[in-house]
């Protein structure tokens, strides 16, 4: 599944930007290949530079790596309820709160690091399963329509987002 097959109209516009971050790409190449690039970058981090913040109020990287998690596995919840005909409205989340609440500053490192990689294998299994129907198929989702492969499309842009983030202003 390519980028370039994505309209944008199957997503909110407050994703556009998570789209724009990715080239035209097959959805499982930059779900693997940017998953490896944010472990590469962090991998070998101090403590010190995992709970940094480079201004206040702005999130750690241990933070960050436990929202991408978070953002993961709901952007999946929701394509899995979609690809399934489920019309059930579903609601928004409050990324901050979920920080605030996460403990991600408190977890070791290695163990966030290994939650990150068992979502994303999990994710990519998940846009595996589907069939092109099912790629195809919509749901609401925070009060606006959103296709199910521009839920994978958008979890890789996002996970993009925040690597650039890191590399600009964490390290």
């Amino acid at each position: 599944m390519n980028l370039s097959q994505i309209n944008e109209n199957e997503y909110n516009p407050h994703y556009k930007h998570y789209i724009l971050e990715l080239e035209n790409v097959d959805l499982f190449e930059i779900l693997t290949t940017s998953a490896e690039e944010l472990l590469e970058t962090v991998k070998d981090l101090s403590e010190e530079k995992l709970v940094f913040r480079y201004a206040e109020g702005k999130w750690t990287i241990k933070e960050l790596v436990q929202h991408l998690i978070d953002t993961e596995r709901i952007m999946s919840y929701r394509a899995l309820r979609f690809s399934r005909n489920d019309a059930t409205e579903l609601q928004g989340f409050d990324e901050n709160w979920y920080v605030e609440n996460s403990n991600g500053n408190n977890r070791n490192f290695n163990d966030l690091v290994e939650e990150f990689t068992c979502t994303r294998r999990a994710s990519i299994s998940l846009f595996k399963s589907f069939t092109q129907e099912m790629l195809t198929l919509s749901g609401t989702a925070n009060e606006s329509d959103v296709t199910v492969r521009a839920l994978g499309f958008i979890i890789a842009g996002h996970q993009v987002h925040h690597l650039k983030i890191i590399k600009e202003r964490y390290l």
